[in-house]
């Protein structure tokens, strides 16, 4: 999940797997897949680089995690 600020400042989580497209009306308007939708003052950039560092992140504790026995 990626932290996003809605248009008040309000900070909220958003599972980013379930983020069907972002639509850039002025702002940023992240819509899901249920078709809810989120106004943000996050920019699209910035939304793409949450997403990569926390699948980064996954993936290195996932790499950290798996022990391979090779005896």
């Amino acid at each position: 999940m990626i932290v996003l600020k809605k248009m008040n400042n309000e900070q909220f989580l958003v599972n980013h797997q379930q983020i069907e497209c972002i639509e850039l009306i002025p702002e940023c308007k992240v819509v899901m897949m249920n078709h809810d939708y989120y106004l943000v003052r996050d920019t699209v950039e910035e939304i793409i680089q949450k997403i990569a560092e926390y699948n980064a992140k996954v993936q290195d504790i996932h790499r950290e995690v798996s022990v391979i026995d090779r005896r």
